[in-house]
């Protein structure tokens, strides 16, 4: 366990989890994950788990994690799709919207029109090998006829148990490139992602503590938010990643088992 100084926690707060490398890797817990979240819940503690995964459904993606052996409940869970649907109905309502991912991720858009040609909307998440040719050329096409390109996160890999693996922000970039247009980003490390979290919970930033693998989306993205961000060494990044340099976590933990006895300290 690496611990920063840092001051002592006033009061109990509301605790950010990510999931993919937090608390499991391609769906193997990692060890002590279970116990924590029932500490966590057995203490008292408010948790969102909010994440950039986009190819489940939330309901979906909850059932999942509970075959795992992972103590989760649907509602709390915050996942890209969510809340970029939330954000085409808050923006976009009654636009046709072109959802290119894969898996179930669409009854999280039940009520938002879904089409394949002639969109106002092309939204892009996690949709790995149907990012064909075909595909992004049709979309190229779309958006330089006016179509608005929304992406889920723009995250350029993850780890998965075979090793790193390139991720949609790459295609994300390349369509930016070729039309001109900027992506509207509502995941990670957007700050109104965590917003929508802290919002659900009810608390403020200072609150609240993210739990991440990612130093630059998980971390670096709370802080931004103006949350303080704890960085476990179990997912994308290491202890000895160069990004620490210029990101420095409130603390850096082995894993999520450690996070019971640093709440324990710091409270």
């Amino acid at each position: 366990m690496f611990v920063h100084a840092c001051p002592r926690l006033l009061k109990r707060v509301s605790i950010l989890l990510d999931i993919d490398g937090v608390l499991h890797v391609s769906m193997q817990p990692i060890p002590g994950a279970a116990e924590t979240l029932t500490w966590l819940e057995q203490q008292g503690y408010a948790t969102r788990l909010i994440t950039n995964t986009t190819t489940q459904s939330r309901a979906t993606l909850a059932q999942r994690l509970r075959q795992i052996g992972l103590p989760v409940h649907e509602h709390q869970l915050l996942t890209a799709p969510v809340a970029t649907a939330n954000y085409i109905r808050q923006h976009f309502a009654g636009k046709r919207c072109w959802l290119i991912t894969k898996g179930d991720t669409a009854q999280d858009f039940s009520d938002i029109e879904l089409v394949e040609t002639q969109a106002d909307l092309i939204v892009i998440g996690g949709a790995e090998e149907l990012l064909s040719y075909e595909t992004m050329n049709a979309a190229f096409r779309m958006l330089m006829e006016g179509a608005t390109l929304l992406a889920m996160h723009t995250n350029l890999y993850w780890r998965t148990r075979t090793g790193l693996q390139l991720d949609s922000g790459a295609f994300i970039k390349a369509l930016e490139i070729a039309t001109g247009k900027k992506a509207i980003i509502i995941g990670k490390p957007e700050p109104a992602f965590f917003a929508q979290a802290l919002q659900a919970l009810a608390v403020n930033p200072a609150e609240a503590i993210m739990v991440g693998d990612d130093i630059e989306n998980d971390i670096g993205g709370a802080q931004r938010a103006h949350i303080p961000g704890i960085f476990v060494c179990t997912g994308k990044h290491s202890s000895n990643s160069p990004l620490l340099k210029s990101i420095q976590p409130t603390a850096i933990l082995s894993s999520i088992a450690d996070l019971p006895a640093w709440l324990e300290n710091n409270s």
